[in-house]
């Protein structure tokens, strides 16, 4: 598996994603505001489906996450889902705080 790189502009937009012979088969996009973390989308290459990629995104994600002190705001299907279905495992970074404010 190719290593998880992030990049982040200087506004804070940017992603959690892997290349490979420089095309970008994987991402998480993100965006770091303040003390939060938000999650908009994540998506896999078909090349990549099934291989634990998108669990990958989200390790790397809420490693850096925790690293960082920030929260996560999920609004990607993908990674709300994964919270809500594995609270325990979330509860230190989830932001059950924010509901749609800017």
């Amino acid at each position: 598996m190719d290593e998880i790189q992030l990049s982040l502009n200087p506004k804070g937009h940017g992603a959690f994603f892997i290349e490979k012979d420089g095309e970008r088969v994987a991402e998480m996009v993100v965006s770091v505001a303040g003390e939060n973390l938000t999650v908009y989308h994540t998506e896999v290459s078909e090349k990549l489906r099934g291989q634990g990629v998108a669990p990958k995104l989200l390790k790397a994600m809420t490693s850096y996450v925790r690293e960082h002190g920030l929260k996560v705001i999920p609004l990607c299907p993908y990674v709300n889902a994964e919270f809500r279905r594995h609270p325990d495992q979330f509860t230190d970074i989830w932001n059950q705080d924010w509901h749609g404010k800017p």
